[in-house]
């Protein structure tokens, strides 16, 4: 996980918190492009659903900006890659077409908020795209590793009438949620990755967008890889163990570990004990006018 309270467990920020860590960090770790007066851009964690998460919105960075300036203006979108999957395993992304505000605000009176949405059977492997305005839920039997813009910021419409011990039920932001939701043209849902095979490896890209570009690499030999200048990668280990190498030192891998990979560390190697898969996130550092679409890693042709 990549949360301001996550500790660096090696290198030169030992034992600090990435949310105190990253305003000290120079070009040579951040990258020529990033911007360390602002939070760290990308929040990775993984997710092990037991039960349906509630229905839920997230809004974009202008309507952030406008409404949400105390919990640091920043929108959300995201991205899910299945790791694990349980036969029958789904998730809900995305409004029908013939879903208006209107219906939608009917069907949370009705309790019936879900029968809205499209549904998205999931299997290992499976990586959806939520841009920020998207309605959607996960379900349970899936183990999920998420990258999403850091922001915390999410409006639940329906929580399946659920209640705490005390017999709460938690907090709802209809309005909102139903301020920031797309209705109509739905830009999220399950993406088709463009896979190369270079020899010593599979890579397969995910998702590029304005906030992200994700990939997911398999080897089961040793690799060398390359960084750019312009920002920092996150590696997240999917599966297998090993060793990561680089100039003057070494650190075993295992699954679950997220590494923060400097920018200026021009090459490293991962030399695998067994078959080996990652995600890499990293920043994209180009300009030009972007809407929240998923530019490689494309919808998949709707199979209603």
């Amino acid at each position: 996980m990549t949360g301001d309270k996550c500790l660096f467990a090696n290198g030169p920020f030992a034992g600090q918190k990435l949310g105190d860590a990253w305003p000290q960090m120079p070009p040579e770790w951040a990258g020529t492009r990033a911007d360390t007066r602002a939070a760290f851009p990308l929040l990775v964690k993984f997710i092990f659903p037991d039960e349906k998460l509630s229905v839920q919105v997230h809004p974009d960075d202008s309507y952030a900006a406008a409404h949400e300036s105390a919990a640091g203006g920043r929108g959300k979108t995201e991205m899910w890659y299945a790791v694990r999957a349980r036969p029958g395993a789904e998730v809900l992304v995305g409004l029908k077409p013939e879903v208006t505000r209107e219906s939608f605000q009917r069907a949370i009176n009705d309790g019936t908020a879900e029968d809205c949405l499209v549904r998205v059977p999931v299997s290992a492997g499976d990586a959806i795209f939520v841009p920020a305005g998207t309605a959607h839920t996960i379900g349970p039997g899936l183990v999920l590793c998420e990258v999403q813009q850091n922001s915390d910021l999410t409006y639940r419409v329906y929580d399946y009438n659920r209640r705490d011990a005390q017999g709460r039920a938690r907090e709802l932001h209809i309005d909102k949620a139903l301020d920031v939701m797309r209705f109509g043209k739905q830009l999220g849902g399950k993406v088709q990755p463009l896979s190369v095979n270079r020899g010593d490896r599979i890579e397969s890209a995910i998702v590029f967008c304005r906030y992200f570009a994700v990939q997911h690499t398999a080897f089961s030999r040793p690799i060398q890889w390359r960084n750019l200048p312009e920002h920092f990668k996150l590696v997240m280990f999917l599966e297998g163990q090993g060793e990561i190498r680089w100039p003057g030192g070494s650190s075993a891998y295992a699954p679950g570990h997220t590494w923060m990979i400097p920018a200026a560390l021009e090459t490293h190697e991962f030399v695998p004990e067994e078959a080996t898969a990652t995600l890499e996130a990293v920043v994209p550092a180009i300009g030009g006018d972007w809407n929240d679409t998923a530019e490689i890693g494309r919808p998949l042709p709707d199979r209603r």
